[in-house]
């Protein structure tokens, strides 16, 4: 028991090999890919309204959603909408739905998480998603509709492989994509990696850290980029989500950092929602002294401690 939260059900885990085997044709123009959306319908109205702006303009986006766009949502209320409004897109899962839909026992929130966080995160995630359960019950329809959802889905979009993962290409809580692992120097494991998924791009979420990197594999240009979380601060100061954002044309609003590659755009685009009604609703549902209120208000409202520079990671091989 008291590995819940660090250790994770073996169903997480899936063969590097296997994950581009099936990939999908995208016949839109832009792909947003939102990870950590974490509940914030607020968030979620931005990005709605941020494509309807691109289509404006004519350009058809899809919007594709990595994972836990469940987390603060613990309202009947509130769980029902963020659900029924991302369930309409393109989804795949996250430990947050998994757990929701089949909990898994001893997993506590399935967030594996590395000996680097604290226990006291860790517990308070696992009460956490205890919490979400009970309100996830009193729907089953979206519990099945979570249940039937993929770990993972490769894309091809404007002649690249892209690879859409929660966590990283050996499970669906991994952290071998989180901006630690890229400090710590991984280019060994991304090596391997893109070599198994012949994926020409890795687009992820799960570790709540930002990260564009960009290093050769094989003699070719490989990607990898998280968006930290669509629905929290992830810059110093810097309030607003991340997402990102894919496409032959250039981003409307200034990205936090982008890289080109065979003629397409990988961008980190913020996502500047109200802030402070989502504060007010935060609030009510997770007062002080919650768990939430402990592990995320202070990143609700000032963001983390990186920089823009710090996000992106220089060639390693």
């Amino acid at each position: 028991m008291a590995r819940e939260g660090r250790s994770c059900p073996l169903a997480y885990r899936y063969a590097p090999a296997d994950l581009c085997r099936q990939a999908s044709e995208c016949s839109a123009d832009v792909l947003y890919v939102i990870g950590g959306l974490y509940g914030n319908i607020l968030a979620l109205d931005e990005i709605e309204r941020m494509a309807r702006a691109e289509e404006r303009e004519g350009r058809r986006v899809q919007l594709v959603f990595n994972g836990d766009f469940n987390w603060f949502n613990t309202s009947d209320e509130l769980f029902r909408a963020v659900n029924e409004r991302v369930l309409g897109h393109t989804v795949s899962l996250g430990n947050v739905e998994y757990e929701l839909a089949d909990p898994s026992p001893g997993a506590g929130c399935g967030c594996a998480y590395p000996e680097f966080v604290d226990q006291g995160v860790v517990e308070r995630s696992n009460r956490i998603i205890e919490r979400l359960q009970g309100v996830a019950s009193a729907h089953p329809d979206i519990q099945m509709q979570l249940a039937d959802l993929p770990r993972y889905r490769c894309l091809i979009f404007g002649g690249l492989k892209v690879l859409v993962l929660h966590g990283d290409p050996e499970s669906l809580a991994g952290w071998g994509l989180a901006h630690e692992s890229f400090a710590e120097g991984n280019e060994a494991s991304l090596s391997e990696w893109f070599s198994m998924t012949g994926a020409d791009a890795m687009v992820c979420t799960h570790t709540c850290l930002p990260v564009l990197w960009s290093g050769l594999v094989a003699e070719q240009a490989r990607l990898v980029v998280n968006n930290g979380s669509a629905g929290m601060g992830n810059l110093h100061g810097d309030p607003r989500g991340l997402i990102t954002r894919i496409s032959a044309s250039r981003p409307s609003v200034e990205p936090v950092a982008t890289l080109e590659r065979r003629g397409l755009h990988f961008s980190l685009v913020p996502v500047a929602f109200d802030h402070r009604a989502w504060l007010t609703r935060f609030d009510v549902l997770w007062p002080s002294g919650s768990d939430a209120e402990m592990s995320y208000r202070n990143r609700l409202l000032s963001g983390t401690s990186l920089a823009p520079g710090d996000v992106v990671f220089p060639s390693g091989f």
